[in-house]
């Protein structure tokens, strides 16, 4: 899967590539900030798992989204300032988390095992 930054701004999840976007594909984990206070987090109960970021959710510097990646499937849920980034989701064994700050862009934890 490839998350891109357009030129204008927005944000996008690449479904099919129909012309090469190498050059706007935004790379996770990538920016100089505190690693703990943005990779996503998680805590598994049952089959359930809570994904969540460890982040200030302050009108100028918060977690605008979480997406659980399960390959074939993702769940996206939006926040506001104020907002608790966190999610409740299924645990499937090899799927990843994704948390992307207003600030310091994409983050990721591709290790969620029970």
């Amino acid at each position: 899967m490839k998350i891109v930054k357009c030129k204008n701004g927005n944000i996008m999840m690449v479904l099919k590539e129909v012309e090469d976007v190498t050059d706007k594909v935004i790379r996770s984990n990538d920016v100089d900030a505190a690693v703990e206070k943005h990779v996503p987090q998680y805590h598994i109960e049952g089959d359930q798992v809570e994904v969540f970021v460890n982040h200030v959710m302050e009108d100028d510097h918060y977690i605008e989204w979480i997406m659980v990646d399960y390959g074939e499937k993702q769940i996206i849920k939006h926040f506001v300032p104020g907002n608790e980034p966190k999610v409740v989701v299924d645990y499937q064994e090899g799927m990843k988390a994704y948390s992307y700050c207003n600030k310091h862009s994409l983050w990721v934890n591709d290790n969620i095992i029970k």
